[in-house]
């Protein structure tokens, strides 16, 4: 009986720990998901000629925050970056977000996350081990709909632009305040060792399989083409 118990206890164990392990393939997928549904509605998505010039993306699905209006939130995603040659992406690394507080979303709800790094100075700073919004880069709400004629001066010099979805509304956030960290044991689960971040998008790491469907609407969205081109 007691080897029994021992034995269901350590499959319990197991199977808990292949579930921590997948968590980051997962959310590979969910990232994938969320930029997808924001992409397939051009007029009220992301504007394409800003994708097309950003050096960087980052991804958050299912941001939890805990306030009405204001208050504090937590989530992990992926950044990935323009290869230095504009091919195309880098290889998806982790990213935690904490603290900070942005408009109209109401408590325990979930939110997705989009931001774009329009600068290289912008990126320089993404890739470090610790990253604050608008204290280290300028942030502003990014405009929604098919091109970006309606930015204002405030978006047109921001070097991060951003966006959330929460309860179906997708519409530009002023974002400031909170973190962004790397993940290390992330990386290593998706790896095989706690790169960095900086390690992963500049030296040409290969991306997991569980990243091939964001690489592959990463690169469907802002081909090397249509980059170049408006350069």
């Amino acid at each position: 009986m007691k080897l029994v118990i021992v034995a269901a206890a350590g499959v319990a164990l197991t199977t808990s720990l292949l579930a921590i392990d997948n968590e980051p393939a997962k959310r590979l997928g969910e990232a994938a998901s969320v930029f997808s549904e924001v992409m397939a509605t051009p007029d009220k998505g992301i504007p394409q000629d800003l994708l097309e010039k950003a050096h960087c993306i980052v991804i958050v699905p299912s941001l939890k925050t805990a306030a009405f209006i204001v208050g504090g939130k937590f989530g992990k995603g992926y950044l990935s970056c323009r290869n230095k040659s504009g091919a195309g992406w880098s290889a998806p690394a982790t990213v935690r977000i904490e603290g900070g507080s942005f408009g109209f979303q109401i408590g325990g709800s979930a939110t997705d996350l989009i931001m774009l790094v329009m600068s290289e100075r912008g990126a320089d700073k993404l890739l470090q081990s610790k990253f604050t919004l608008g204290a280290e880069g300028s942030v502003a709400a990014g405009p929604v709909g098919r091109t970006a004629t309606a930015q204002t001066d405030a978006q047109m010099h921001a070097e991060i632009l951003s966006w959330s979805r929460s309860q179906g509304l997708f519409a530009g956030v002023a974002l400031e305040g909170a973190t962004l960290r790397e993940d290390l044991d992330d990386n290593a689960t998706l790896y095989g060792s706690k790169l960095e971040n900086r390690d992963i998008v500049t030296n040409g790491r290969p991306a997991p399989k569980s990243a091939a469907p964001l690489m592959t609407l990463l690169n469907k969205y802002s081909p090397r083409e249509r980059r170049a081109g408006t350069e």
